[in-house]
């Protein structure tokens, strides 16, 4: 080959030796320059093209090392790819055209928390504590089970608050109970069929369409789950929210605990995943006891997480296990590495070590509970449209709408408005179960003195007289 008659812009932010690079590679993609060809010298091209040896030795480098050229001593360079090989070039990636966003102005979702009271001076103490050079360790990988020391203040937490018996080896951290959900679910294998409940939290019934297992729907009523129908049911594993049922409300009675304690008891592969996702927050009278505070058998796995008494964004879940399944984990499952970040994780046993988490939910329950006695009162005048569902504990009331629209127009009206409100159907498998419209209202993530405003707001959008 003679020469290459490349156009270098030298006032282009890209190096010159990139620009030929580009050239040359793009002319052997469209078979301008044919395999076998041999490229000018170093020395005549950089000549030609008025640029130092230098630029164009890093050109030819570059397309050797990508397999384009390849170089041979005191002969020169030679093409090496053909025509033929495919080739797409674009000069910059594409932009997307921005979605519009929609401006909400409230959102009662279920699970939004209260982020003003949360204790920012506090955390980010314990986070420069944590954050240092005596504590360079915390680079490198930990614990697969997660941190001994804050499996260690769960523990204690747990057996305090929650009667849960358990040790730190007992626990497993997972950067959401999502995470630890899947983890289970590989544990369990494939041939254990699932109960979940019915309207209930669902992530188990959408992570399980991902696997083999078979997955039924049991019905509720106000006592909790109905441990009748899992008599002559193939069930393996329930999955519940006896202490706190998501999302009516309602408190598995004792009579349906001992009888699901037994129904898991009488057989070796049955077991009971409770998931205490929010107890820490009820408004009246005692804390309601875990169903595993109650077990015998050692046959509840328990479920806990601090994206609720916390903050959701530091993904902190953690899971007990039996003592028989904590073995088979270790045989089966110790190549999984803990998912949450270890200085999290030391940040937040600090907190917690220091009584600052106590302290937290202390606080947050006043202010939830203020939340849950506003949300009643402004719902009250309107008592003979929308019946409340609501045990003075938690996150959210359920309404149940009887004002002659549907389900669907509700939430229309509401999105017309800027509000976005949460329909039981959602959480529902059965989705024909119940017509009638109703709505979980999340009260907690609204800003105290707009709470108010905000019901009145979704009020008039679905014609209420306000």
């Amino acid at each position: 080959m003679e020469m290459l008659a490349c156009h270098l812009n030298r006032e282009s932010e890209m190096p010159l030796y990139e620009q030929l690079y580009d050239y040359i590679k793009i002319e052997i993609m469209n078979g301008n320059i044919p395999y076998g060809a041999k490229l000018p010298s170093k020395r005549r091209l950089s000549e030609f093209l008025k640029i130092s040896q230098n630029t164009v030795e890093q050109a030819y480098e570059q397309l050797v090392a990508e397999g384009y050229v390849e170089g041979i001593a005191r002969k020169g360079y030679f093409v090496l790819a053909y025509e033929d090989l495919e080739y797409v070039r674009t000069s910059k990636v594409e932009k997307q055209p921005k979605k519009k966003e929609e401006k909400i102005r409230y959102d009662f979702h279920p699970s939004r928390i209260d982020t003003e009271n949360f204790p920012f001076a506090k955390w980010k103490k314990q986070t420069k504590n944590i954050i240092a050079y005596e504590n360079q360790s915390l680079l490198l990988m930990g614990d697969r089970q997660g941190e001994f020391v804050l499996r260690e203040e769960i523990a204690n937490y747990l057996f305090q608050a929650r009667g849960v018996h358990s040790s730190p080896d007992e626990i497993i951290l997972g950067a959401g109970i999502e995470v630890l959900l899947q983890q289970l679910i590989l544990l369990l294998g494939n041939d254990a069929v699932y109960g979940v409940e019915d309207p209930g939290y669902h992530v188990i019934s959408r992570i399980l369409a991902h696997y083999p297992n078979e997955v039924r729907a049991l019905e509720v009523d106000d006592r909790g789950v109905k441990v009748n129908s899992l008599d002559n049911s193939p069930v393996d594993v329930l999955y519940v929210t006896p202490s706190h049922h998501f999302p009516y409300g309602s408190v598995l009675s004792a009579n349906r605990r001992i009888k699901l304690l037994n129904w898991a008891a009488s057989r070796e592969n049955r077991y009971i995943i409770e998931d205490d996702y929010d107890s820490e927050f009820r408004y009246s009278g005692k804390s309601i006891p875990s169903l595993q505070s109650m077990d015998q058998a050692d046959k509840v796995i328990y479920l806990g997480t601090f994206s609720k008494s916390l903050i959701p964004s530091i993904r902190i879940s953690y899971m007990v296990l039996p003592k028989q399944l904590m073995e088979q984990y270790r045989k089966k499952l110790s190549f999984f590495q803990c998912s949450v970040s270890r200085i999290d994780q030391h940040i937040l046993a600090n907190f917690m070590k220091e009584g600052e988490f106590e302290r937290h939910l202390n606080r947050m329950r006043k202010v939830y509970r203020r939340k849950m006695e506003k949300t009643l009162a402004v719902l009250k005048p309107y008592e003979e449209k929308i019946k409340v569902v609501s045990d003075l504990s938690g996150f959210h009331v359920v309404l149940n709408v009887e004002n002659g629209m549907s389900e669907n127009q509700l939430v229309k009206k509401a999105k017309e408005a800027n509000i976005l409100i949460y329909p039981l159907s959602n959480y529902r498998m059965d989705k024909k179960a119940n017509p009638r419209p109703i709505f979980l209202l999340g009260f907690a993530g609204i800003r105290e003195d707009e709470l108010e405003e905000s019901i009145k707001q979704l009020l008039k959008s679905w014609e209420f007289d306000v």
